[in-house]
């Protein structure tokens, strides 16, 4: 199969409007409709479709986009911070990552029912984001070996999976007991976040 042909620029600008708009018309109202969508991205409902055959394959896009940016800051924060804080920083967007998906759960669960595999991919892109961090944490001696991106994503996911109230202030105590864990049995653990840039939060 032959690689799609690249969009002409107001194509583009099109689309991105049309990404931009449902995820705030989401996140106002997971119920909402394809020509609210298009009419906040200032362009007719046939554009949406042109760009997206059905809404879920929009509603797949905005999260499959919402993934990618995330997972594309490992580089930025080891280039800004030391391993390990840098992994805390991550951890913590995961957690703020996972209150953007709630707030779209019901649009989110309409593409449950189909074979997407954004799902499936999104876990694989957050995994390997993480297995970036832990490694650069354990060549610095800041993070100890043995432990896996998966298995601190399936660690964080139980919390941020769970639709009970106050599920956000036990994410963030549960990323410092996995930041303090990770730190623990490391080559440096004596000198891990002593020289840490002061962190995006308080946990």
């Amino acid at each position: 199969m032959s690689p799609p042909r690249p969009l002409r620029s107001d194509a583009r600008r099109n689309r991105d409007a049309l990404l931009c708009a449902a995820r705030e018309a989401f996140l106002d109202d997971e119920d909402a409709h394809v020509d609210e969508i298009a009419r906040r991205a200032g362009v007719a409902v046939g554009t949406l479709y042109r760009h997206f055959e059905t809404r879920e394959a929009l509603v797949a896009e905005v999260y499959r986009q919402e993934v990618a940016e995330l997972c594309a800051t490992p580089a930025h924060l080891l280039d800004a911070h030391s391993p390990d804080e840098a992994l805390r920083i991550f951890l913590l967007r995961l957690v703020d990552h996972a209150a953007v998906s709630r707030g779209m759960s019901r649009a989110l669960d309409s593409i449950m029912a189909t074979d997407s595999p954004v799902f499936s991919e999104a876990r694989d892109k957050m995994s390997r984001a993480l297995d970036e961090l832990l490694d650069a944490g354990i060549e610095a001696g800041l993070v100890r070996e043995g432990i896996e991106g998966r298995v601190v994503l399936r660690a964080l996911g139980g919390i941020c999976g769970m639709r009970t109230k106050g599920w956000q202030d036990d994410a963030l105590k549960i990323v410092a007991i996995l930041c303090d864990g990770l730190r623990s049995g490391a080559a440096n653990h004596g000198r891990a976040g002593q020289d840490a840039p002061s962190a995006e939060r308080p946990v």
